[in-house]
């Protein structure tokens, strides 16, 4: 339940619109919702601004969808990370609006479209490989009210790609920079601009990155200031960071 269903639904109840039975059966799932398997948090967007979001592996694609059906009783967005196809496919028949992004392994439904924010978040990734975890960061932001820029393909072995790129640099309120193997693109920017940067390890690499243990050493490690780390393949969280960063610039 969003704030202006529950003023709607006090207002009825004072206006004796709405029997005392009929306010407590909406009130009864607050501040969360027990469905056995979850409690669904419907409180979360009042308390942070956006809905619980989905973290979809481990889950049944029944659980899934029972979850997601929830939330969109309550006239919420949906975000949904770690989706398959055949998730998606699920949910589509519950929501004909939900929209994957296969790279990044997302769902959302927007019922509620967010005001867009004027400042906007430059997404980075050092390679192609890098790009699901960058579009998880971009669909993540978009969702919650971020714009967003990309710039991909941008890594240390071809460091000149990112040397002509000055400009988007600049404009940028916040740098996300996604990166694998030694993880050093983070470091380089950091060393460019004046921006929060946060940074995301990746897991992609040759054996010796680990899983993305070097990429995060490497990022915990650097000496350019002003530079967040976040966990490895965390684009979602990162995201979540960087939108927080962003609309204070609006305030």
């Amino acid at each position: 339940m969003n704030p202006d269903d529950l003023k709607a639904l006090l207002t009825n109840l004072k206006n004796d619109k709405l029997s005392v039975d009929d306010a407590m059966k909406h009130l009864k799932k607050l501040p969360y919702e027990n469905l056995g398997f979850a409690r669904v948090d419907h409180h979360r967007h009042i308390r942070q601004g956006f809905p619980e979001v989905i973290f979809c592996q481990g889950k049944s694609v029944e659980q899934i969808k029972q979850i997601i059906e929830r939330i969109l009783a309550c006239n919420c967005n949906i975000l949904a990370t770690r989706a398959g196809a055949q998730i998606y496919e699920a949910v589509y028949e519950l929501n004909d609006q939900a929209v994957y992004n296969e790279q990044a392994a997302t769902i959302t439904i927007e019922v509620n479209p967010q005001k867009k924010t004027k400042g906007h978040i430059l997404i980075i990734s050092a390679g192609t490989s890098d790009i699901p975890v960058a579009e998880e960061a971009q669909v993540t932001a978009e969702i919650l009210g971020s714009r967003t820029k990309r710039l991909y393909d941008v890594g240390v072995a071809g460091i000149h790609r990112l040397l002509t790129q000055e400009t988007k640099l600049i404009e940028a309120r916040v740098i996300i920079v996604t990166a694998g193997m030694e993880g050093a693109l983070a470091s380089v920017v950091g060393g460019l601009v004046d921006k929060p940067i946060i940074a995301v390890p990746t897991s992609i690499g040759y054996g010796a990155s680990l899983n993305g243990l070097a990429a995060l050493f490497t990022m915990l490690n650097s000496c350019a200031a002003g530079i967040g780390v976040v966990n490895i393949d965390n684009g979602f969280g990162a995201a979540c960071l960087a939108h927080r960063i962003n609309i204070l610039g609006e305030k």
